[in-house]
C-alpha cells in the first residue's frame, strides 16, 4: 500500500457529496496529515479521532505485540504532559477516551464538548512526537499487556482455539499472529523496541485526523493547522511491505480440547478478498453472503436448516470484514447439539452449504435484508464517534473517501446473482480451515501452539 506522501506548501480542501447526514470535508496539511471532518450539529460534542497506518501486522519480526504495547506507553508522558496527564484531562473536561489497535492501523480517540477541541489537538500532536516512557513505565505496562493476555487469551479455550486457527489460515502473511503478541515475544518487549517503532511509524505523514460532530470544517483546519501543522513529518516514509500468503494448495484442519470447553464447536474460515479502493463489488456480495447465510440466529439459511428443520445445531453463525488491507476470512461457526458429533455436525453444515448454492437466494429474505442495511445505516447517523470510527478505519486501509461513500450504494446495488457468485468462489475447501473445539479431561489437555 502507499503511503501518504507530504505536499508542497499548497493546500487543498475537497469538499464530499456525503452519503450519510453528517457533511464531509477533507483537506490535508503541509506535513503531509489528512484531515477529514463530519460536520453535525445535533448535539454540542465532538469526537476527536487521530489513526495511524501502522498495526499489528507490520511489526518487525519477533516483536509481536509491540503496536499494542505502545498503544499503552502512548499515555504515558510527553514532555510537556505527565504520566495519565492527558486522559486526567479528558475526564475532567467531562470528556472520555480510549484507544485500540488492529492489524492494519493504530488510533486514539476522545469525546468531549465541542469547545474542548483545541484542547485535545494540542494534547494528542503533542504525543505524536514528545513521548517520554521510563524504564519503569515499560515495566509495569509490559506486566499490563501479559496480563491482558491472561485474561482475554490464555484463560478462553475459545480464544486460544480461534488463535490457533488464524495461525494455520496464514502460513506466511502476519495476519496469523495476534494482535497482543505471541507471549515469549511479549516478554522481551524493550523500551527501544517501542521507541524504534514509535520514531518509524507515528508521524503526521502516516496519520490521519477525523473530526466529527459540532463543528465548522475550516475553524477544524484552523486548529489542525495551529496543532498539528509544526509537527514535523517523517521523511523517506516507505510503502507498506507485508509477506504474502503462498497459494493454498489443500484444507488445513486442527482440533483441540480443553477441559475448561462446555460445548464443543466447529469453525470453519476460507480466504475471502477484502474491500480494496474502487474495487468492493466482490466484498459486498461477501457480506450479503455473511447475513443471509447466518447473521441472524432464527432467520437465516444455516439457522433454518441447521437449528430447526434439522435440529443439528443449538447455535450456527456466519461473518465477515472486507475492512483490510489483504486478503481476509469468510467464517462459519456451528455449536452442535447435544448427542450430535462433530463429524455428523460438520457433515450436516457441508450438505447444508451444498443445498444453498444449489437452491440460491430467497428473493424474498434478500430484500428484507437490504431494507435492513438502509435502516441500520440511518441510526447509524447518530453516533459521531462511530462515524469517526468507520471513515478512521476504512481510510487508515487505504480507501478513499468516494470509497467509503459510495459502500451503501455499492450494498444496495448488490444482486442475487452476485451473491451467488461469490458464493461459488469462496466456498473451496482447498483455502480452508476447519477446527473442532472440544471438551476434555484434565490429564487429557491439549492446547499446543498456544503460546505461538
Amino acid at each position: 500500500m502507499a503511503a501518504l506522501v507530504a505536499l508542497p506548501s499548497s493546500v487543498f480542501v475537497t469538499p464530499v457529496t456525503a452519503a450519510l447526514a453528517a457533511e464531509v470535508s477533507h483537506y490535508q496539511l503541509d506535513n503531509g496529515m489528512e484531515v477529514v471532518v463530519l460536520e453535525d450539529h445535533r448535539a454540542p460534542v465532538v469526537a476527536h479521532t487521530v489513526w495511524y497506518k501502522i498495526g499489528a501486522a507490520d511489526e518487525p519480526a519477533g516483536k509481536s505485540g509491540i503496536a499494542h504495547f505502545l498503544e499503552h506507553l502512548m499515555f504515558k508522558g510527553t514532555d510537556d504532559l505527565a504520566s495519565g496527564e492527558l486522559s486526567e484531562t479528558v475526564t475532567r473536561n467531562g470528556g472520555s477516551d480510549n484507544a485500540f489497535t488492529s492489524w492494519d492501523y493504530t488510533a486514539y480517540y476522545q469525546r468531549i464538548a465541542a469547545d474542548r477541541l483545541g484542547l485535545m489537538m494540542k494534547m494528542e500532536a503533542d504525543r505524536m512526537r514528545d513521548l517520554e516512557m521510563t524504564e519503569d513505565d515499560v515495566k509495569t505496562e509490559r506486566q499490563v499487556i501479559l496480563e491482558e493476555r491472561n485474561q482475554r487469551t490464555d484463560n478462553d479455550p475459545g480464544a486460544l482455539f480461534r488463535e490457533q486457527t488464524r495461525a494455520a489460515q496464514y502460513l506466511n502473511h502476519p495476519y496469523g499472529i495476534p494482535i497482543i503478541g505471541w507471549r515469549q515475544e511479549m516478554e522481551q518487549l524493550s523500551r527501544d523496541d517501542a521507541f524504534n517503532f514509535y520514531h518509524r511509524y507515528y508521524a503526521p505523514n502516516n496519520a490521519i485526523l477525523v473530526v466529527a460532530g459540532d463543528v465548522d470544517p475550516d475553524e477544524v483546519f484552523d486548529l489542525a493547522k495551529q496543532y498539528y501543522g509544526p509537527v514535523a513529518p517523517t521523511p523517506d516514509l516507505a510503502p507498506r511491505a507485508r509477506p504474502q500468503e503462498p497459494p493454498q494448495l489443500a484444507e488445513r484442519r486442527l482440533t483441540m480440547s480443553d477441559p475448561r470447553v462446555s460445548q464443543p464447536s466447529i469453525a470453519r474460515s476460507y480466504l475471502a478478498p477484502e474491500r480494496d479502493p474502487g474495487d468492493q463489488k466482490t466484498a459486498a456480495a461477501l457480506e450479503i453472503l455473511a447475513s443471509l447465510l447466518g447473521g441472524n440466529s432464527t432467520t437465516s439459511y444455516l439457522a433454518r436448516h441447521l437449528a430447526f428443520d434439522d435440529a443439528k445445531a443449538i447455535y450456527v453463525g456466519a461473518y465477515y470484514d472486507g475492512a483490510a488491507i489483504d486478503d481476509t476470512t469468510f467464517n462459519l461457526v456451528m455449536v452442535p447439539t447435544p448427542g450430535v458429533s462433530m463429524q455428523e455436525a460438520e457433515d450436516a453444515l457441508d450438505t447444508t452449504l451444498a443445498q444453498f448454492l444449489k437452491d440460491g437466494v430467497d428473493l424474498t429474505e434478500f430484500e428484507r435484508l437490504k431494507t435492513q442495511l438502509r435502516a441500520g445505516r440511518i441510526y447509524a447517523e447518530d453516533n459521531i464517534e462511530g462515524l469517526a470510527r468507520q471513515y478512521g478505519a476504512e481510510l487508515a486501509i487505504g480507501l478513499t473517501l468516494e470509497d467509503v461513500e459510495a459502500w451503501p450504494d455499492i450494498l444496495q446495488s448488490v444482486t442475487p446473482e452476485d451473491v451467488m457468485a461469490a458464493a461459488a468462489e469462496v466456498f473451496d475447501r482447498g483455502r480452508a480451515v476447519t477446527g473442532w473445539l472440544s471438551p476434555a479431561a484434565a490429564t487429557d489437555t491439549v492446547t499446543e501452539g498456544a503460546e505461538g
